[in-house]
């Protein structure tokens, strides 16, 4: 894809938040961004829960793959990093014992998401 159509597909999902929200992602309050990632999760959005990377290299490509997007890209944040509303494994592996887990804020801290995080989800760049 071309700089040009990413740029036209980024501000055409602005809109389409605003429009339903009334507000884009990265001007959204705790609530609201809650809202936007409950909804793309309960209509159906796939994420890339696999391959869980096993290394300190492949997480840090996944890192670099989140890097470059904006605030308002919520979607493919929620794509890349496989984002999942349930506890994930064997083991229910979950926000909540995740070191990048603001218990007392609800949110996830690593900075290449950045996002607001229920205990009982989970996504593959889970850390202990």
């Amino acid at each position: 894809m071309t700089q040009a159509a990413t740029k036209d597909q980024e501000t055409a999902e602005r809109e389409a938040y605003i429009a339903r929200y009334g507000v884009a992602p990265g001007e959204a309050d705790h609530a609201t961004l809650l809202r936007m990632i409950e909804d793309q999760m309960n209509e159906g959005l796939k994420t890339k829960v696999e391959p869980f990377p096993e290394t300190d290299k492949e997480f840090a490509a996944l890192l670099d793959e989140l890097r470059p997007l904006s605030a308002d890209q919520l979607r493919e944040k929620l794509v890349i990093s496989g984002w999942l509303l349930k506890p994930y494994g064997e083991e229910e592996m979950r926000c909540q014992e995740c070191m990048y887990y603001l218990v007392h804020k609800r949110w996830c801290d690593l900075p290449e998401l950045s996002l607001p995080a229920e205990p009982d989800w989970w996504c593959r760049l889970w850390r202990i």
